[in-house]
């Protein structure tokens, strides 16, 4: 796992500037570093080494001609497979990393290696000839590539932080990304928090020649059901593609870990995997909050050592600016700062580590995909609903209200992923700003309309796939990782498991019947439940039956309290909030919160956290902990 920067070559300080930008994503790879530059290109790559530990496999790597010169983020599973065909055509390899397959499968086939690699990965090759710059990013997103183009300079990188280290790099902020957030809870857009950079989408890949930048998608998810196969027979095919999964996904010269919370997701990863330590965090006694006794237990249970964390409140605090710095753009996602703690004691330990990350989103796990249909009230005519729904609307939200709302709408119109925030009426009443944000369905359609034809719980996935679980549940897992200079590794993202999830039937991704054995009934994720039961202990057997909780965080206990409440306040009515935000509306929403009026906890932290990372990127103030 590394991280690489890069420029078009301008400017007569570049190796100078390259390697600022590179000391900028040092944490990505604290093991070696090294830098290309010539008069028109400028590369850095920081260096993580997991493969071919020795220093042949640090970067820039070069082809046997020296003409292709290739940055890399990543791992590629396959590439043992890839590098035995390529010999036979002749090539020639000096190092055993899988990186130098990406140089001498692109000479070979072009854009065309992509469907070729099994693996996470974000890359640069620069061909000197040519004069041609080709970037690709993995199938799910799960490594990052930003870009830039500022005036006639071409910037790229694994992080957005290091282009401020660029003389040409403009700092300004986006402020329909700001708009977005409120509703998302994430950088939903292509474009950033920065206006101008963009984030390269999974499964893209771009080329820059003579001054054009042009991208282009490659691959994509097509779920095609098939009936025939009884529920058994799917549940052994997730229980075969999960183990040459995790096999291939424990390739490495350097030990490996796992994740482990209570969910079955990471549970199932631990029990295959055969590691021999799990990393756990919490908060309190409270059970709701802390899985560590649980995690414990499920460790002994298939002999593993756990490593644990209780995180203090002052600890999570005191981490919250450093946490939105090393995410580049806010993130209002509260695990984010458990995953930090998680990483930080995993990192103690072992140089990678495997997680759950995506189980829910190919196998069907969230709690709202079991919505569609599920009541009698759905079965009234549609026109009924709406009207009802309109209604409804007028009244103040709450419980009993909200189902009515809800369901007066068609998919496309309530759901856009796992986190609803600020309605686009709310946020347009709370900011003070004019911005050119389209509406949240605007965002959604485009995949929306590549699934038209499916039922309503396999279109929930697909955008879930494409836009929460990038810019959400992975954005998160590379930052906090890489800011402890971990590789995480997260086997249900891969192709081949893509490839069995997609012909699963919705009614073995969902279900309603009452499907009951000595546990308790499966509801979502059931064909993956019944494959996790194959491999976990019978004496934890409930753990594929147990909700997900994945490192819950209590912030709603914490904003009723008088230290963090007056924390949040001091913010709420800075001046750089009321530049942005109209202040008593969210002064409003924490007072009743902590009146017990409401429970705002999730739109308070939201904005509260878009307001750290400002004061972090735009107004300089220190990531120190404790220092807020």
């Amino acid at each position: 796992m590394c991280g690489f920067v890069g420029f078009t070559n301008q400017i007569k300080d570049a190796s100078q500037v390259v390697e600022n930008m590179m000391e900028a994503i040092r944490h990505r790879g604290p093991d070696a570093g090294g830098k290309y530059v010539d008069e028109d290109i400028a590369l850095g790559h920081r260096r993580l080494s997991i493969i071919d530990v020795s220093e042949q496999g640090n970067q820039p790597l070069y082809s046997e001609d020296g003409n292709f010169v290739l940055v890399f983020n990543g791992e590629i599973y396959n590439y043992k497979e890839i590098r035995k065909e390529l010999k036979a055509l002749g090539y020639h390899f000096r190092t055993e990393t899988d990186s130098e397959v990406l140089i001498y499968g692109y000479q070979e086939y072009g854009a065309e290696l992509l469907q070729k690699l099994r693996g996470m990965f974000a890359f640069v090759i620069w061909d000197k000839k040519e004069k041609t710059l080709f970037g690709a990013r993995d199938f799910f997103g799960i490594k990052p590539l930003y870009y830039a183009l500022m005036g006639d300079t071409l910037m790229f990188s694994s992080e957005i932080k290091a282009f401020l280290m660029h003389p040409a790099f403009i700092k300004e902020l986006n402020p329909d990304a700001l708009e977005e957030y409120l509703t998302f809870q994430y950088s939903a857009m292509e474009e950033t928090f920065f206006k101008n950079v963009y984030r390269l989408q999974p499964a893209h890949y771009f080329i820059f020649k003579n001054n054009e930048f042009t991208v282009r998608r490659y691959w994509d998810i097509h779920f095609e059901p098939d009936e025939e196969p009884a529920l058994e027979d799917w549940a052994e095919a997730i229980s075969d593609v999960m183990h040459d999964s995790v096999k291939a996904h424990k390739i490495a010269d350097v030990e490996v870990g796992s994740f482990l919370s209570s969910g079955v997701d990471s549970s199932y990863i631990a029990a295959i995997a055969n590691v021999d330590k799990t990393f756990t965090v919490g908060f309190g006694e409270d059970e709701k909050y802390n899985e560590i006794g649980w995690a414990k237990s499920f460790s002994k249970a298939i002999k593993k050592k756990n490593y644990s964390k209780i995180i203090e409140p002052e600890e999570y605090w005191g981490e919250l600016k450093h946490i939105q710095y090393q995410m580049d753009e806010p993130l209002a996602d509260p695990a984010a700062i458990a995953l930090f703690f998680v990483c930080q004691i995993a990192s103690e330990q072992v140089k990678v580590v495997l997680s759950g990350e995506g189980a829910d989103e190919i196998f069907g796990g969230y709690n709202v995909y079991s919505e569609p249909n599920s009541t009698a009230y759905e079965k009234l005519p549609r026109g009924i609903r709406r009207g009802i729904g309109a209604i409804a609307g007028k009244f103040p939200a709450k419980k009993g209200v909200n189902f009515f709302v809800r369901k007066g709408k068609d998919l496309e119109e309530r759901f856009i992923g796992n986190a609803y925030m600020f309605t686009p009426e709310e946020r347009k009443k709370l900011l003070k700003i004019e911005t050119d944000a389209p509406d949240p369905q605007e965002l959604t359609a485009e995949y929306y309309d590549r699934v038209s034809d499916y039922d309503d719980v396999t279109k929930m996935q697909y955008l879930d796939l494409h836009m929460w679980m990038t810019g959400d549940i992975l954005l998160k897992a590379d930052k906090m990782s890489m800011a402890h200079s971990l590789e995480l590794r997260v086997p249900f993202l891969d192709k081949e498991v893509m490839y069995v999830a997609e012909q699963i039937p919705t009614r073995y991704r969902v279900t309603r019947e009452e499907v009951t054995d000595e546990n308790t009934p499966y509801i979502t994720k059931y064909a993956m439940r019944l494959a996790a039961k194959k491999d976990t202990p019978k004496s934890t057997a409930k753990t594929a039956a147990k909700k997900k909780l994945g490192f819950p965080v209590p912030i709603r206990v914490w904003l009723k309290e008088d230290k963090y409440y007056h924390i949040v306040r001091k913010y709420f009515e800075s001046e750089t909030s009321e530049q942005f935000f109209h202040t008593e509306q969210l002064i409003k929403l924490l007072d009743d919160h902590r009146d017990g009026k409401a429970d705002n906890s999730r739109k308070i932290w939201t904005v509260f956290m878009f307001l750290l990372w400002y004061a972090v990127y735009f107004e300089s103030e220190s990531i120190a902990f404790g220092s807020l």
